[in-house]
Formats: structure tokens, sequence, C-alpha cells
């Protein structure tokens, strides 16, 4: 729980430079998944397949996006916010969507409304010249079901992917087989890079994936973070 003890000061600092004695209420819910992604040009994204569904958090107007397998409705003061225990994937949701949109009603960091429609399928078209740009061709260690990303990713690079639904483990997508978390240290160190899905922050898995070698994460749940942190973000076509 380190990691979000960090991002919990940081929310009550912006909180009380921002806003002093000031009353600020937070709404968070989670989207249909045509208020989430609009129609895009396929249907085997998770949020398509009810796998996951997106929060989204409302602070003086901004809005923030944030993924995760356990939804659920809040409303209340920011102050409740930064008391959460954050012991759940449901609070956990609540409290990144909410850091990311005070983050950007800061400044601090932008992109955090998911992108809509035709929207997944370019940012996917762009994600190899992105990785070759930035790393040249390396082998790539993939987290997270992906369908448009890994489809592209597979046309130029070597990657594995592993994948916490059991529907896509042990699944040929692409010519690549979907591998289990029993499998993530041995696809680590397998990679040269890690690529891998921002909703880790909210299922508290992403400190498994920091200091180990070059790591890029992809979407809108890790805008916050990774502004405060300094982790290298992929997410072209967010709002």
């Amino acid at each position: 729980m380190e990691y979000y003890e960090k991002l919990r000061a940081e929310l009550k600092d912006l909180a009380d430079r921002m806003m002093g004695e000031m009353v600020n209420v937070i709404s968070a819910r989670p989207l249909s998944p045509d208020e989430a992604i609009g129609k895009p040009d396929r249907t085997d994204y998770p949020l398509l397949k009810g796998k996951e569904v997106m929060v989204e958090a409302v602070f003086s107007g901004v809005r923030a996006h944030a993924f995760t397998d356990m939804p659920g409705d809040f409303y209340g003061t920011l102050q409740e916010v930064t008391d959460l225990a954050l012991n759940t994937n449901f609070e956990r949701a609540v409290f990144i969507a909410t850091f990311n949109a005070v983050m950007r009603n800061a400044g601090k960091t932008a992109n955090t409304v998911h992108c809509r429609n035709s929207e997944p399928r370019q940012c996917a078209k762009q994600l190899p010249t992105f990785i070759a740009d930035h790393f040249g061709k390396p082998k790539i260690s993939f987290v997270g079901y992906q369908p448009a990303m890994i489809e592209e990713l597979s046309k130029t690079f070597q990657l594995r992917v592993i994948d916490l639904d059991e529907d896509n483990i042990g699944t040929n997508r692409f010519g690549i087989l979907i591998e289990g978390p029993e499998s993530t240290e041995e696809v680590l160190s397998w990679g040269d890079i890690i690529l891998a899905t921002g909703s880790t922050c909210v299922n508290g898995t992403i400190v498994s994936f920091l200091n180990k070698k070059p790591v890029v994460f992809y979407g809108v749940t890790v805008a916050g973070p990774a502004a405060l942190y300094g982790y290298r973000r992929f997410c072209p076509c967010s709002g």
C-alpha cells in the first residue's frame, strides 16, 4: 500500500491548495459500454464483453476515467475519497479516477477520457511506430488483453501476452498464446521491454512491473500516477 500513500499525499496536497475549506463533491459511476467506448469497429474489447467497466469521476467539471472489474457508485466529498481504505478494486478505481480528475484540473496531467468509436483502432495502429522510435525492435512482454494493440504489434514484433481473464488464457490470438498470471515472471524476464495496461494501478499489480526494465503503460487509468511518478505512457487518442 506504500505505492498509494504517495498518491494519497499528493491528492491531499492538491485539495488543500486548490479548495481550502470548500466542500467539493465527487461523483463516480460505471459507464455503459456505449458511453465508455462508443461503437468501435471490433467487438472483442474487454469493455464490450463485460469483463471490465469504466468508472468516471467528475471534479469541478473535469472528467477522468479508470478501468476496473469491480463497478459501483460513489458520491461524496473529496475528503471522503482521500479517506478510502483502498482495500478493494472498487475503492482504488474511485480513488484513481478522482486522482486523475484532480490532477487534470491542476494542469498536471492530460488525456484522462477514453477514446471512442474508431479511435481505439487508430491508437493501436500508432503503437508499433511509437515502440520502434523509442526502443528499436525489442521483444515485448505485454500485460493485459488489448486486442487491437496485440494484433498490430504481432505484425512487427515478437511478443508474449499475459492476462488475468480465464476466458482468454490458453487461447491463441493473432498467432500469440495468451498466458496466465502464473507465467508473469517468466514473461517479464523474456522481454526487452514491458508494455502494461494502466489498469494495473487499480488492481494493485503495478508494482510488479516497475524497476525491472523499460516499461510503458497504456491507457487512461494511469494518467495521474504516470504524471506523478514519471512513467512513460502511451494514450494518443484519449481526450
